[in-house]
């Protein structure tokens, strides 16, 4: 992902969220406590739209093709809303980061982690290599409180990364 932005562009991951599988209430999948992902491919699923949301359907396209077995991918949704919706009319599973899934008010969703070591999804800061504004610089600031990844240390200084 971070090898892939333009020259001038500093790359910082922001925080990591666990991929989480949204299950439609009285599915057959949620026998499991911890769904194997290759459990997950025998369903059709609904996930987040590359065009829409790039970074995150890359990411989970990437986990998604450790395995031969090709997904049934049955919609992209332009939201998380949507998708919640979806799961919940049964349609589909979801593919999530677990702060989506958690902060989820949609009724008939059951949250399950996959099985084994969980897929991290990766929020990145994207910068120009230049000295920071004073409100990006609050942000960065902020995020850093919030999540104490290391390598938001680097930030308020992005030409030392480089």
């Amino acid at each position: 992902m971070a090898e892939d932005v333009g020259d001038g562009i500093v790359v910082t991951p922001a925080w990591e969220d666990e991929l989480m599988v949204a299950v439609p209430a009285r599915h057959p999948v949620l026998a499991f406590k911890q769904i194997p992902l290759e459990e997950v491919l025998h369903y059709p699923l609904v996930l987040g739209d590359p065009l829409i949301c790039e970074g995150h359907a890359r990411q989970v396209d990437r986990i998604l093709r450790k395995y031969e077995r090709e997904p049934l991918i049955v919609q992209h949704v332009a939201s998380f809303d949507l998708m919640m919706t979806l799961v919940s009319a049964g349609l589909a599973l979801g593919l999530a980061g677990a702060a989506h899934v958690a902060s989820s008010r949609e009724l008939g969703v059951v949250a399950r982690p996959l099985a084994g070591k969980p897929p991290m999804l990766t929020t990145y800061l994207l910068c120009r290599d230049t000295e920071a504004p004073e409100m990006l610089a609050r942000f960065i600031d902020r995020v850093a409180s919030i999540d104490s990844a290391e390598s938001l240390s680097s930030i308020g200084n992005p030409r030392s990364t480089r």
